[in-house]
């Protein structure tokens, strides 16, 4: 039982679902740049996956004080009293040291400096600044650009090729709506813990506006890729247009419907669904060449 028990806290405070995804945009750059997945990709994605674990445990460690404040955070690990903040420090620290040693050891130095620059971003520089201003989102999206290269370069790509900036650019963009959304939908949440609050910056048909905006971007970028070369099978490059046709006229309804209740959660799953659609476009379509 205690076992058991001691397994759920691990993949809370790890926050898998979103540590497997910033995996699989790993597989994507891999994939991308190699053309092909072989067993050379396992310690990275390997260690990406465990340094992103210890980031978002190191993330717990530093949010405790705001997360007892929140109804949606009060009963994780640290303010529920299940686990010791310095458990989870040391848990984060023995994570982040074995991550960023298998990326070394199943790539390169520098595939390994761009895992540890996702974190310093994660964790050195949007979780603080998130707690001043409440557009930390824009420059804190830099974080998701970061794990396709890591792929990228693991897969033997070069940081100066255009389409790794590309690639970075989509995942970057796609980040800005996902975390926009996110907030918009626990923004009572987030003004009763002390953050600051979008909704008490700007008024809702301007939340609305800004983000139909970031999420045509984020449909465009993804056009990009479809042109640039990334994907070349005309069947993917289909799917790219319908997805990115589907997810503007999806979210343009923000912007004609003006009796709708802004319902961020339902859009921030669509968003999603787009995303991890991209990413099986992107980790199968060079597989298929």
């Amino acid at each position: 039982m205690k076992l058991t028990n001691g397994l759920k806290i691990l993949l809370e405070l790890n926050k898998v679902r979103i540590t497997v995804l910033v995996t699989l945009t790993t597989l994507a750059g891999y994939v991308l740049a190699k053309n092909t997945i072989d067993v050379d990709v396992i310690l990275p994605l390997l260690g990406i996956f465990i340094l992103a674990c210890g980031g978002a445990a190191l993330n717990h460690f530093q949010d405790r004080d705001k997360d007892a404040l929140m109804e949606r955070t009060k009963n994780r690990p640290i303010p529920s009293g299940k686990i010791s903040s310095n458990w989870v420090l040391f848990i984060a620290v023995v994570e982040i040291v074995l991550g960023t040693t298998l990326i070394y050891l199943g790539s390169n130095f520098l595939a390994a400096q761009l895992g540890l620059l996702a974190l310093l971003w994660y964790n050195g520089f949007y979780t603080p600044l998130k707690r001043k201003t409440a557009f930390a989102v824009i420059p804190g999206s830099v974080i998701g650009a970061i794990p396709p290269m890591v792929g990228w370069v693991s897969g033997g790509g070069s940081l100066a090729d255009p389409h790794a900036l590309i690639l970075a650019f989509f995942f970057f963009i796609w980040q800005v709506p996902h975390f926009w959304l996110l907030m918009l939908k626990y923004g009572r949440e987030y003004e009763t813990a002390g953050y600051p609050s979008i909704t008490a910056k700007i008024g809702e048909r301007q939340i609305k506006v800004a983000t139909f905006m970031w999420t045509a971007a984020t449909a465009i970028s993804a056009l990009m890729i479809a042109v640039s070369g990334l994907v070349t099978l005309m069947f993917f490059k289909i799917c790219i247009l319908i997805a990115a046709i589907w997810l503007i006229a999806v979210f343009s309804k923000l912007l004609w419907d003006k009796t709708e209740d802004f319902k961020p959660f339902h859009y921030f799953m669509r968003i999603n669904y787009f995303v991890l659609v991209m990413i099986i476009v992107l980790s199968v379509e060079p597989l298929l060449r």
